[in-house]
């Protein structure tokens, strides 16, 4: 599948002519406020845009926001689709393009997940260093054309020396560590987080990686961030559920968002 999306590029263009971004943003749970920081912006609801999901997961938006953060022009796509929804792995394909043939040259995502560190409390941030793809399955299926793509420094090493000198500079501390990506949509049992912190993961969560690989094929360079919102299974008293997520990422919610803003002004 080769065919770009013509609809929706028309439309955002019809409706913002004068928008050239160059990084483009998704939001995840918990990162709703980085909108706030978009000056001059155009919104399009993805109902208005053929391909673009629906998306049915409380604590996401629907819609692109195109604009500035600073003097950078960007792109955010205000909520996602993830594979768990529907079981389409592909959900995200046609807003990634979109971004790509908009201009984007970047691809910064974002996410709310559990802790595997103990250093990691809820609230903490973490910087994605690498993922583990513990389903294994992948966007790129039936894609066509060069499909096999190299996964090495798919987190750009570059991007992530730039957001830890931004953290350290507004004196925010910032983790980085691998994300494992789980299909979800409930939560995993207590055998599988011990199992996850021994193949080497630090957080777990149910989105970010295939749009990582869809970004990467598209070539694309990637920075991701996670808002801790609870320990993974086993590690603390708390019940977990998704209204809980909802709660501890809109605690947190404002201060990575303000980070995420100053990050993206320097990427």
């Amino acid at each position: 599948m080769n065919d770009t999306p013509q609809s929706a590029l028309r439309e955002l263009r019809a409706r913002a002519p004068n928008a050239h971004p160059r990084v483009g943003v998704v939001l995840g749970s918990g990162w709703k406020g980085l909108t706030e920081h978009v000056a001059d912006a155009i919104r399009v609801p993805y109902a208005d845009l053929e391909g673009f999901p629906r998306t049915s997961v409380q604590g996401h938006g629907g819609e692109v926001l195109l604009g500035r953060i600073g003097k950078q022009r960007v792109a955010v796509l205000s909520g996602r689709k993830h594979t768990y929804e529907q079981g389409d792995v592909r959900a995200m394909r046609t807003p990634l393009l979109t971004l790509k043939e908009l201009g984007c040259e970047i691809l910064v995502q974002t996410n709310a997940a559990g802790s595997l560190d103990p250093k990691m409390k809820p609230g903490s941030l973490m910087l994605l260093a690498d993922h583990i793809n513990l389903s294994q399955q992948s966007p790129l299926v039936g894609e066509g054309g060069d499909c096999f793509v190299d996964m090495v420094d798919a987190y750009d090493p570059g991007l992530r020396k730039k957001a830890l000198a931004v953290a350290k500079r507004a004196k925010a501390k910032l983790h980085q560590g691998v994300y494992l990506w789980c299909l979800g949509p409930q939560f995993e049992t207590v055998a599988e987080i011990r199992m996850y912190r021994k193949l080497g993961a630090h957080a777990v969560g149910m989105s970010t990686v295939p749009e990582t690989i869809f970004a990467r094929h598209f070539g694309m360079r990637v920075l991701a961030l996670s808002l801790m919102t609870n320990m993974a299974a086993g590690m603390s008293a708390e019940k977990l559920s998704h209204a809980h997520t909802l709660e501890q990422a809109k605690l947190a919610g404002e201060r990575a968002s303000r980070l995420l803003a100053d990050v993206i002004k320097e990427v």
